[in-house]
């Protein structure tokens, strides 16, 4: 298995937003259409321009990324069939010998997201309410 983690280009795009709705609607079936909409204009147009985003690509297909602003993981998504495969754990690896000490915010319901944060060594920080959706988050740091 031929597998790397390089800086996301403008032509991932297409395979970066595959990732997120798959992985987004596996691990967040609350999410109104509304809102997943809005979010699908948002990445393109307000986060990727704002974070700096690494992908990982096995054979030469981008199977996930991750986002970061600062030492926040903004986000982190990889196509439901690579879970569980390392993927995740490669790009985390990737942030945290970038950053160091890293956080994250997580929702509550998000079971697969908060097993692999918690899997990977995070611990909870915080709770509070994300605002657009009314869903519990929990604010989650890694220690290096």
């Amino acid at each position: 298995m031929n597998r790397i983690v390089r800086e996301y280009r403008a032509e991932d795009l297409d395979a970066v937003l595959a990732a997120w709705e798959n992985a987004t609607r596996l691990a967040h079936p609350f999410m109104t259409e509304e809102f997943l909409d809005q979010e699908r204009d948002n990445i393109p147009n307000l986060y990727l321009p704002n974070a700096e985003t690494w992908v990982i690509e096995q054979e030469g297909q981008v199977i996930g990324f991750i986002a970061l602003l600062g030492n926040e993981v903004g986000a982190i998504f990889v196509q439901p069939e690579f879970h569980g495969t390392g993927a995740g754990k490669a790009l985390m690896d990737q942030a945290q010998e970038l950053r160091g000490d890293l956080e994250v915010e997580v929702f509550e319901a998000n079971r697969i997201g908060r097993h692999f944060y918690q899997r990977y060594g995070f611990t909870p920080l915080s709770e509070s309410i994300h605002e657009p959706t009314g869903n519990p988050l929990i604010r989650m740091q890694f220690t290096a």
